[in-house]
């Protein structure tokens, strides 16, 4: 239970006010549950498909791209060297079969 208290960050109550360690608290857990749902749909049959929170938050997420945004479209340009690209396409193509049609 400890470690799912550290993986909300629930442990940094740092603002004088109960008002912002609550909103610290709320948006801590929303990101903490889109993170769930990523791992529960879009990581299944990969490496990270059992992984901790801070695990794909430092190996997904924390990378650099160039974001491109269109009318209707958002772009994610990563380098060429980016070591888990293939990893990153899958992750995608799994969240796409979850993704109602049109």
């Amino acid at each position: 239970m400890e470690n799912r208290i550290k993986e909300l960050f629930a442990d940094r109550t740092s603002t004088r006010t109960l008002r912002g360690n609550h909103l610290r608290l709320w948006l801590s857990s929303i990101a903490y549950l889109i993170l769930h749902d990523l791992r529960r749909l879009g990581l299944v049959g990969t490496e990270l498909a059992r992984a901790q929170v801070s695990t794909i938050r430092c190996r997904l997420l924390k990378i650099g791209a160039i974001v491109t945004v269109s009318v209707r479209r958002v772009y994610l340009s990563l380098s060429s060297v980016f070591p888990l690209q293939k990893l990153f396409a899958r992750i995608l193509a799994n969240i796409r079969q979850h993704l109602p049609t049109a």
